[in-house]
This record gives structure tokens, sequence and C-alpha cells, in this order.
């Protein structure tokens, strides 16, 4: 189980415009990498557009914002587009990022459980440790609690 002040586990993976990114390139920048159950639904569309609407708090705190689901890169690239997205998303179709950040669990829906991926966010130090972790994010005012958490490591 993953905890802060633990080394992020590394990653590759690609991302919506068909580059790809890995952790290590990110060194020496805080990164809020969040995970989201599937583009295009109306929770992560409302999470993406908060990122998208503070990316500029963001950048002055020296912080790159990653987001991540199994999504393929084709429908991250129109959900990117179509929400007018400025930044990264991440494609993780076999859930190699998902599981190593553990934010592929155990959920519930009208009574049934099944495993997906849970709403979360891991905020990376600069050194590549794990500085904080919200195992179980809110799609509304999540973006504006890590720019706050950003102002207080600065």
């Amino acid at each position: 189980m993953l905890k802060e002040g633990d080394a992020a586990p590394a990653f590759r993976l690609p991302a919506d415009d068909g580059s790809e990114i890995s952790l290590k390139d990110l060194h020496g920048k805080h990164v809020a990498l969040y995970f989201y159950p599937k583009a295009s639904t109306p929770g992560c569309t409302t999470e993406a557009i908060e990122f998208r609407d503070l990316k500029k708090d963001f950048d002055k705190l020296n912080a790159i914002i990653l987001g991540c689901s199994a999504d393929s890169v084709e429908s991250l690239a129109k959900f990117k587009v179509k929400q007018k997205l400025n930044f990264p998303l991440l494609s993780d179709p076999d859930f190699t990022a998902i599981e190593a950040y553990n934010a592929r669990r155990m959920k519930s829906f009208l009574g049934k459980s099944y495993l997906g991926i849970v709403r979360s966010t891991v905020l990376i130090g600069p050194d590549g440790t794990v500085e904080k972790i919200w195992a179980n994010a809110k799609s509304k005012g999540h973006a504006a609690e890590i720019v706050e958490v950003l102002k207080t490591l600065q």
C-alpha cells in the first residue's frame, strides 16, 4: 500500500497526443497525478474542467497536472478537445500505474460490488516522493484543494 513519504512508482504511459510521459522526465516538479473512472462522464468532466481552470495556479507553484484513466488514447484525445483541457491525459488500459498507485479497488453501485477505478490523487514531490494522497477524492473542489496543499509546500 502506497503511503506518504514513499518513492512514487515509476510509470511511462501514452498521452492523449500520442507522446509518452514518464515520471522520471518530470523530476524537479511537483506532479498532481489524478485518477478518474471514465472520460466524458459527469463527475470526471467536472473534475477535469476545474483542473483546467486552475492550471495557471499549478504552473506558478511548479506543478504539473496529469489525469489518468483506462480510456484509450483516442477517447482521451476527444475528451481533451471537447473540454479544452490544457494538461496531458494518460491512457493506462492495462492498469499498470492505476494499480501501482492503488487507484483500482473494490467499489459498489446499486448494491453490487465490482473492481473499478476510484477517483483519487497522488501529489508527487520534485524529488519523486509521495507528498500527499487523496484516496477518495471528490470531483468538485478537489483541484483547488491540491493548490492549497501545494502553497503550503513552497
